[in-house]
Order: structure tokens, then C-alpha cells, then sequence
């Protein structure tokens, strides 16, 4: 077998916990960090996180597996584990734009019942939990995420079936929360079950963060039951090479080997991963794995977020030195979500330097100048597409 050429850290449990507890997914999320006194026993917190700790009633909550928090650099105050996870008191200032919902999420036209999202004509969002393994100081769910609403009940679950029956343009159902993987998977199987039940539901996506923050969530009890509702996809979300250890790496293997496709969605973040040469070495290890690197998302303007934010500027530049250099399997798309509920918009850089009628000027991204003489419009033919083709895209234009 040929030799990795990566090198994924082991994390291993300290002396006090035994290595059978360490494995148990459900043992870490019990002895889960939620307060001031628990990280103090593990990290030296500065002035800036013991404020932020006192301010928690105004932002947002604190927990994490004792699995993350290992992977903390206790001597690095930068570490970007301990940024995406410790609250700051960054987080209590004003800034350029905050917001309780930067997604639009709540509005009436995108909240048809009490737990499903439906922004996009063929795609829906199934919120199932609002726990997670870890809450993330930048999370863009801040008005549904940790607020005590745990699972979705029998009677929320049923608004959600009877509504995606009455919309069969919805051919995807995206899992998510909270995180769905913090539920059992009795639980799990019981909104797998209802959801894949609905015919014109073609496929199930499950988002989740555990494979970061407690990878040994992915057990072979686990990936049966995502074999037995297939197509499941899992829809992860590692931010930075340092949080590819061992075990994540294990766990995303075995996802692959048990025929379960698995992309990620990365966030840029400032101070944590804003930089072309983290992007690149942790889609090279996501590739290796064989995850493709699906979105690399701007950081939403949700509460508290403003010092974790890039600017737009510094984000299209480093999309823009991972062009050509970097390989087309490894370059995520660039997302920006438009606030308010306006929807993803695909933001990548511009080659083309001028243009003169059908003839079109570039410099590539190594220098190279050439033109594009395209087509006039006369030329178009239409192809031939058959009955079904069209009554599925009549179908999709009507319902949106």
C-alpha cells in the first residue's frame, strides 16, 4: 500500500480517562466544556475570553467535546481551534453589520412550518436539532442554534412531511440544525425513515460537524444507517488542516469506503484560516480522503462575528492565488450569502481584461494574454431534449 503523504495527528485521552470512555461519542458530548471553570482547568484564558465568558447571556453559548478542546495549542493564544470555539469580548462590540438572522431564515416566504426552510425550488432544510457537538463563535444559526428546542417533535415532523408531499419540486432534504449527528440513531433513523418515505424526495444531505468535533460519532452502526436510506450524502465542515487528526481522517475514510459521498464547506475566517496556503493544504488532505471541497463560504454578518470576518477582498484574493495553482478537484466555490434571505451568490475572479464585439481578451492566471472569438447568437441550434427532460424543468420553473 502506498504511503500517505500526510501525516494525521493522533489525539489521544489524558491519564485520568480511559480509552473506552475516549471512544464513546456519547461520553464526550456528556463530559462536554460549557462553562468558564471547565476551560480554566484545561487553558490559561486571557483578559479577552474571561470577558467574553461574563457576556454569554448576551451571544451566544460555549460547549465543546473533550476531543476538540485537546486539540487546542495551549501555548499558542492564536491557536484557531481556540478562536472558533472560546468566546471573545469581540464578540459584546458593535460592528460594521450584525445580524440575529443574516439569512432571512425566519421571514414567512422561507419559513412554510416551525422546523423546514425552504429558500431554494428544488432543496429544502430540515432543522432536527438545534444541539450541536461544538458552537462555533461564527455560527450563522445564532437565533435557533442552542436554544433549548432540542429534536423536532412528532407533530413538527408531520408538518414537515405533509408539506414536502404537497411540493414535489423538492427533490433534496438537507439535515441540519444544530447538528444532526448529536441525536441517536434510533432518533436519527426515525426522521430518516419519515423523510425518505416521501416519494419525490430523491436524496437526504446531512450536515453535520461532529466528523470535526467528534469524529468517533461515525461507527459502523452509523454508516449502516446511512447505506439503508441511501443516497445520503454527508455534508462536513473542517475550517483548517489542523483539525484533520487521525481520527478524523478514519472516520471520513470510512464514510467513503461504505459508499457515502462526502463534501465539505469550509468558512474563511480571520486570524484562523485566511490564508491560500491553509486552504490549499487542507483541500489536499480533504482530497486525499476523497471529500470533495464543496463550498468555501464569506462568513455571515450573524451577532458577534465582526473580528471573524474577512473582507470580501481578502477572500477573492485568495481564491484567486489558489487559481490554476491549485488543482480544479481542490478549489471549492467561493459563496457568498446574500443577507436577508437573498441566496447563494457565486463570487469568483475575473480574467477577462476587455472585449470588442464577439471577441473577448484574457490574461490567464499565469500571464498568458489570448482572445475568445465566441459565436454570434445566430449560430445557436437547439438541441433535442426529450419529453421527460422538459416536464421536469416545467415542473421546477412553475413551483419557483
Amino acid at each position: 500500500m502506498k504511503k500517505s503523504p500526510f501525516r494525521f495527528k493522533s489525539v489521544l485521552p489524558g491519564a485520568e480517562v480511559s480509552p473506552v470512555d475516549w471512544q464513546d461519542w456519547r461520553w464526550q458530548m456528556r463530559q462536554s466544556l460549557k462553562n468558564q471553570p471547565q476551560f480554566s482547568k484545561q487553558l490559561d484564558l486571557s483578559a479577552e475570553e474571561i470577558d467574553g465568558f461574563s457576556g454569554l447571556d448576551q451571544i451566544f453559548r460555549v460547549q465543546t467535546t473533550p476531543y476538540y478542546a485537546a486539540l487546542i495549542d495551549k501555548e499558542n493564544p492564536n491557536c484557531p481551534i481556540r478562536q472558533m470555539i472560546l468566546p471573545n469580548k469581540k464578540e459584546l462590540i458593535p460592528g460594521f453589520q450584525q445580524m440575529s438572522d443574516p439569512l432571512g431564515e425566519n421571514k414567512k416566504q422561507n419559513r412554510p412550518c416551525e422546523r423546514l426552510i425552504h429558500r431554494y425550488t428544488d432543496r429544502a432544510l430540515f432543522l432536527v436539532t438545534d444541539m450541536c457537538g461544538v458552537y462555533c463563535r461564527y455560527c450563522t444559526r445564532k437565533h435557533f442554534t442552542a436554544s433549548d428546542q432540542v429534536a423536532a417533535t412528532t407533530q413538527q415532523v408531520d408538518e414537515v412531511v405533509g408539506y414536502l408531499k404537497s411540493h414535489p419540486e423538492i427533490k433534496e432534504v438537507i439535515f441540519s440544525g444544530g447538528d444532526p449527528l448529536t441525536l441517536n440513531n434510533k432518533k436519527l433513523e426515525s426522521f430518516l425513515e419519515r423523510i425518505h418515505s416521501v416519494e419525490t424526495v430523491e436524496l437526504i444531505r446531512i450536515g453535520s460537524r461532529m466528523p470535526v468535533a467528534c469524529p468517533m460519532r461515525i461507527d459502523q452502526e452509523l454508516l449502516l444507517l446511512f447505506q439503508k436510506y441511501k443516497p445520503v450524502y454527508l455534508m462536513t465542515h473542517f475550517n483548517h488542516p489542523d483539525e484533520l487528526t487521525l481520527p478524523a481522517a478514519e472516520a471520513l475514510e470510512n464514510c467513503v469506503d461504505h459508499g457515502i459521498p462526502v463534501m465539505n464547506q469550509l468558512v474563511l475566517l480571520n486570524g484562523v484560516n485566511n490564508s491560500a496556503a491553509l486552504i490549499y493544504a487542507l483541500n489536499r488532505r480533504l482530497l486525499y480522503l476523497r471529500v470533495k471541497p464543496y463550498y468555501m463560504f464569506q462568513a455571515d454578518p450573524s451577532l458577534g462575528t465582526d473580528h471573524l470576518r474577512t473582507s470580501i477582498e481578502d477572500s477573492l484574493a485568495i481564491q484567486r492565488q489558489l487559481w490554476g495553482r491549485a488543482s480544479g478537484l481542490s478549489m471549492p466555490t467561493y459563496i457568498v450569502d446574500i443577507p436577508d434571505g437573498g441566496g447563494k451568490a457565486a463570487l469568483s475572479p475575473s480574467f477577462q481584461v476587455s472585449q470588442q464585439g464577439s471577441q473577448r481578451h484574457f490574461v490567464g492566471w499565469d500571464g498568458v494574454r489570448a482572445s475568445y472569438v465566441s459565436p454570434g447568437p445566430e449560430a445557436r441550434r437547439e438541441p433535442l431534449v426529450d419529453e421527460l427532460y422538459k416536464t421536469e424543468w416545467l415542473q421546477l420553473n412553475k413551483e419557483s
